[in-house]
Protein backbone atom coordinates (compact mmCIF):
# COMPACT_ATOMS: atom_id res chain seq x y z
CA UNK A 1 0.00 0.00 0.00
CA UNK A 2 0.99 3.19 -1.14
CA UNK A 3 1.87 6.02 1.89
CA UNK A 4 0.29 9.49 0.53
CA UNK A 5 2.28 12.05 2.33
CA UNK A 6 0.46 14.44 4.82
CA UNK A 7 1.01 17.18 2.17
CA UNK A 8 -0.66 15.28 -0.32
CA UNK A 9 -3.45 14.60 2.14
CA UNK A 10 -4.07 17.96 3.58
CA UNK A 11 -4.12 19.56 -0.38
CA UNK A 12 -7.08 17.63 -1.03
CA UNK A 13 -8.53 16.67 1.77
CA UNK A 14 -11.16 19.68 1.55
CA UNK A 15 -12.29 18.71 -2.40
CA UNK A 16 -12.27 15.10 -1.09
CA UNK A 17 -14.85 15.58 1.39
CA UNK A 18 -17.22 18.01 -0.77
CA UNK A 19 -16.69 15.78 -3.42
CA UNK A 20 -18.28 13.18 -1.41
CA UNK A 21 -20.95 15.31 0.22
CA UNK A 22 -21.95 16.81 -3.40
CA UNK A 23 -23.60 13.53 -3.60
CA UNK A 24 -25.72 13.76 -0.56
CA UNK A 25 -25.71 14.40 2.82
CA UNK A 26 -23.48 12.03 5.20
CA UNK A 27 -21.88 11.24 8.90
CA UNK A 28 -18.77 11.40 9.91
CA UNK A 29 -18.12 7.45 9.71
CA UNK A 30 -19.59 7.16 6.74
CA UNK A 31 -17.14 9.53 5.05
CA UNK A 32 -14.50 7.90 6.62
CA UNK A 33 -15.57 4.59 4.71
CA UNK A 34 -16.54 5.94 1.31
CA UNK A 35 -13.27 7.66 1.38
CA UNK A 36 -11.34 4.77 2.04
CA UNK A 37 -13.28 2.49 -0.39
CA UNK A 38 -13.19 5.10 -3.46
CA UNK A 39 -9.56 5.26 -2.72
CA UNK A 40 -9.70 0.96 -2.57
CA UNK A 41 -8.47 0.86 0.59
CA UNK A 42 -5.52 3.80 0.21
CA UNK A 43 -6.59 6.53 1.63
CA UNK A 44 -7.83 5.78 5.64
CA UNK A 45 -7.86 8.68 7.21
CA UNK A 46 -8.56 8.70 11.01
CA UNK A 47 -11.49 10.53 13.01
CA UNK A 48 -8.55 13.09 14.63
CA UNK A 49 -8.52 14.14 10.70
CA UNK A 50 -11.55 14.11 9.87
CA UNK A 51 -13.82 16.32 12.79
CA UNK A 52 -11.41 19.40 12.34
CA UNK A 53 -11.96 19.47 8.27
CA UNK A 54 -15.60 19.16 9.04
CA UNK A 55 -15.62 21.89 11.44
CA UNK A 56 -13.21 24.13 9.48
CA UNK A 57 -15.40 23.80 7.05
CA UNK A 58 -18.45 24.68 8.06
CA UNK A 59 -17.38 27.63 9.60
CA UNK A 60 -15.80 28.74 5.89
CA UNK A 61 -19.44 27.78 5.22
CA UNK A 62 -19.05 25.37 2.38
CA UNK A 63 -21.00 22.89 4.66
CA UNK A 64 -23.84 22.72 7.17
CA UNK A 65 -24.71 20.11 9.51
CA UNK A 66 -27.60 19.18 11.63
CA UNK A 67 -28.35 16.52 14.39
CA UNK A 68 -30.31 13.39 13.26
CA UNK A 69 -31.03 9.58 13.99
CA UNK A 70 -30.20 7.01 11.95
CA UNK A 71 -32.05 4.59 10.65
CA UNK A 72 -30.78 2.30 13.49
CA UNK A 73 -31.61 4.68 16.14
CA UNK A 74 -28.24 6.48 16.76
CA UNK A 75 -27.69 9.96 17.14
CA UNK A 76 -25.55 10.79 14.31
CA UNK A 77 -24.16 14.62 12.87
CA UNK A 78 -25.04 14.58 9.52
CA UNK A 79 -23.15 17.02 7.14
CA UNK A 80 -24.59 18.57 3.64
CA UNK A 81 -22.48 20.75 0.81
CA UNK A 82 -23.52 24.54 0.91
CA UNK A 83 -24.14 26.30 -1.86
CA UNK A 84 -21.18 28.29 -1.67
CA UNK A 85 -19.34 24.57 -0.98
CA UNK A 86 -20.12 23.62 -4.47
CA UNK A 87 -18.84 26.67 -6.54
CA UNK A 88 -15.64 25.73 -3.95
CA UNK A 89 -15.56 22.36 -5.00
CA UNK A 90 -15.89 23.48 -9.11
CA UNK A 91 -12.84 25.32 -8.04
CA UNK A 92 -11.00 23.01 -6.57
CA UNK A 93 -11.94 20.22 -9.50
CA UNK A 94 -10.78 22.56 -12.18
CA UNK A 95 -7.51 23.46 -9.90
CA UNK A 96 -7.00 19.42 -9.85
CA UNK A 97 -7.96 19.05 -13.66
CA UNK A 98 -5.15 21.61 -14.74
CA UNK A 99 -2.61 19.65 -11.98
CA UNK A 100 -3.38 16.11 -13.23
CA UNK A 101 -3.22 17.49 -16.67
CA UNK A 102 0.46 19.08 -16.36
CA UNK A 103 1.75 15.88 -14.65
CA UNK A 104 0.45 13.48 -17.61
CA UNK A 105 2.42 15.87 -20.12
CA UNK A 106 5.51 15.88 -17.79
CA UNK A 107 5.76 12.74 -16.42
CA UNK A 108 6.72 9.34 -17.93
CA UNK A 109 3.93 6.99 -18.99
CA UNK A 110 5.77 3.71 -18.86
CA UNK A 111 8.80 2.16 -17.47
CA UNK A 112 11.83 3.85 -19.40
CA UNK A 113 9.64 6.78 -20.93
CA UNK A 114 11.42 10.19 -20.64
CA UNK A 115 8.64 12.88 -19.74
CA UNK A 116 8.44 16.06 -22.21
CA UNK A 117 12.14 17.67 -22.20
CA UNK A 118 12.21 21.28 -20.87
CA UNK A 119 12.29 24.02 -24.17
CA UNK A 120 15.58 24.61 -25.43
CA UNK A 121 17.21 21.66 -23.87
Amino acid sequence: MMQVSKELVAASATPIVLGVLSHGQDYGYSLLRRIAEASGGQLEWKEGMLYPLLHRLEQQGLISSRWGVSPEGRRRKYYDITETGRSELETHVCQWRLVISTLGVLLPTAAGDSPIPAAGI
